[in-house]
């Protein structure tokens, strides 16, 4: 039982957060992502093995009394949440005893377009989704998907599901190299994030070793894919694996220029500017053409709309 639970995690954008394993013996899942951590595996539409609901609670109660306070209670599962058949039900226990916590949870996105998985995801606190592509052939080669699955029907679903979520719903995407960071992958992507308008939009790329041989991109070559999208979209790059470059000298005009193309985050802001340029930043600030805004957890620094 103790495996259900793990964590607690501190994360920068979630704070102190307590994860629930859906899946905690086995990988079920609806992708076999070539970037996944996880050993290959045949990809499936539902559970097999499944854990009761009553054993994930009883679980929860004893790691809540451990580790009180926490931010976060975070769903997710060695496999695809979502996959889940009392997902439902187990939202609405948790939110018996959750207290001031809020509610979390990671999922593929792959089933968003079930009208009773996104009735379960509308009681969560906040919903992160990957979309990793925006055409069948990408999201097949990349994301191995399941069969029946489609990219137009995860689309539909998002769209329909923000249409009634008020709260943040953040989309991750993770690029792998010579997939699905060529140009015309962004543009599709970019014109579907434009029409959902999520509220923050996370990239990144391959942190741990994958279970298939592909390669990451380099910070640096993750700044060039984030400068591909819509300005007005708040994309915020997770992964600071391989930075290459070192902090470097803007003026204000190249600090004005670059906020153009993009906010950055202060994790960003770290990594780009050296002490100096960080101090024209601050003057920036003070003399109101930069704005913060805090988005989910993570500041953004944007070129004010009055400058």
């Amino acid at each position: 039982m103790s495996s259900i639970i793990f964590g607690p995690i501190q994360s920068r954008r979630f704070g102190k957060s307590l994860g629930i394993d859906l899946s905690p013996s086995t990988k079920q899942c609806n992708f076999d992502c070539l970037y996944c951590e996880l050993e290959p595996a045949d990809t499936m539409d539902s559970y097999s093995d499944i854990v009761p609901v009553d054993d994930v609670i009883s679980a929860l109660e004893s790691a809540i009394v451990k580790h009180t306070p926490v931010d976060f209670i975070t769903l997710t599962a060695n496999g695809e949440p979502t996959l889940y058949p009392h997902l439902s039900e187990l939202i609405d226990r948790i939110d018996a005893l959750k207290g001031e916590t809020k509610t979390l949870i990671l999922s593929n996105g792959s089933t968003i377009s079930d009208d009773t998985v996104a009735d379960a995801l509308l009681k969560l606190d906040v919903v992160k989704l990957s979309l990793d592509c925006a055409s069948d052939r990408c999201m097949h080669k990349l994301d191995r998907s399941h069969k029946g699955i489609t990219i137009e029907s995860i689309m539909d679903g998002m769209l329909k599901f923000k249409s009634k979520y008020e709260k943040p719903l953040i989309i991750e995407t993770l690029f792998v190299k010579n997939i699905n960071d060529k140009q015309i992958e962004i543009e599709m992507l970019n014109e579907f994030l434009s029409k959902l308008q999520p509220t923050r939009i996370d990239i990144g790329t391959i942190d741990r070793p994958p279970a298939y041989r592909v390669e990451s991109l380099t910070y640096d070559e993750l700044l060039e894919v984030s400068q591909m999208f819509d300005s007005s979209l708040p994309i915020y790059i997770s992964s600071r694996k391989r930075v290459d470059s070192s902090p470097q000298s803007y003026s204000k005009d190249e600090i004005l220029h670059t906020l153009k193309k993009r906010p950055l985050s202060d994790d960003d802001i770290e990594i780009l500017l050296d002490i100096e340029s960080k101090e024209r930043l601050k003057e920036l600030i003070s003399d109101k053409k930069i704005d913060i805004l805090s988005n989910s957890g993570i500041n953004f620094y944007t070129f004010a709309k009055n400058s």
